[in-house]
């Protein structure tokens, strides 16, 4: 079974609704190769460590969440770029990237997907009536202190989280996969008992510590592995076509 590339990527599309949200790069096909996929292969980000075993696994499409083309980037093709460029457009294989609009989608979105994982229940937006705002608020299956909620959270992530331990036991939570940290303060004051991210920055240790709530930065990588695996699969179902998820283990 094959699909043609314009109807594969205008599904995508369409099913994020990715044209309603403006972004810091393009969103959709990013390089263009054959016109008929067969094999997808899905990886967090177009690295060159995910285009090489992508090549090897047969990819006619690498779909990924952290593309090319961002906002204020040299557009210059040497280095680094060029020989990521030379690899797709050398072999012939698409390279179709989804970022804010693989984030916020209600079923295959980053945020809800690593939400049925650690077990929170969704209650809604972080910052309600701001669309470019992709964190979420919700509540624990089960209140536990923050320590054993990191150790839930090192299980399934499979790496060992920072923790900034506050007051209390911890029931309602609100996260932001990636490098979210920005949103704690938003996070505080919607009465959360814990704010679960990606990364950390130097004020965010505070922003926690004096508010009495914890943090977990669990790793920009580790919390977006699962959106595009979701879509993915999702793509692959709706066309009868092959999909791959490859992990490129990053510790960051």
């Amino acid at each position: 079974m094959s699909v043609s590339l314009p109807a594969l990527v205008d599904e995508a599309s369409r099913y994020l609704d990715a044209e309603r949200i403006a972004d810091y790069c393009p969103n959709g096909l990013q390089v263009e190769g054959r016109g008929a996929v067969r094999r997808i292969v899905s990886g967090v980000t177009a690295s060159q460590a995910l285009l090489d075993v992508a090549l090897e696994a047969g990819a006619d499409l690498v779909l990924v969440h952290h593309g090319y083309f961002w906002k204020g980037e040299d557009a210059c093709i040497t280095g680094m770029k060029r020989r990521r460029l030379q690899t797709l457009l050398g072999n012939d294989i698409s390279l179709l990237a989804y970022h804010l609009p693989l984030d916020v989608h209600p079923e295959v979105g980053n945020n809800v997907q690593l939400a049925r994982r650690l077990g929170i229940r969704v209650e809604g937006p972080l910052e309600p009536g701001n669309p470019r705002t992709v964190g979420l608020l919700g509540r624990l299956e089960r209140p536990c202190a923050a320590v054993e909620f990191a150790r839930h959270v090192a299980e399934v992530l499979g790496r060992e989280p920072l923790l900034v331990e506050g007051d209390g036991v911890v029931e309602r939570v609100g996260w932001c996969t990636g490098g979210g940290q920005g949103y704690i303060d938003k996070a505080i004051a919607a009465g959360v008992d814990l704010y679960l991210t990606g990364e950390a920055s130097e004020q965010t240790f505070h922003s926690a510590r004096e508010n009495g709530i914890s943090f977990i930065a669990a790793g920009h990588h580790a919390t977006e592995r699962y959106g595009v695996q979701a879509l993915g699969e999702y793509l692959a179902g709706h066309f009868g076509i092959e999909h791959l998820f490859i992990d490129c283990p990053n510790p960051v």
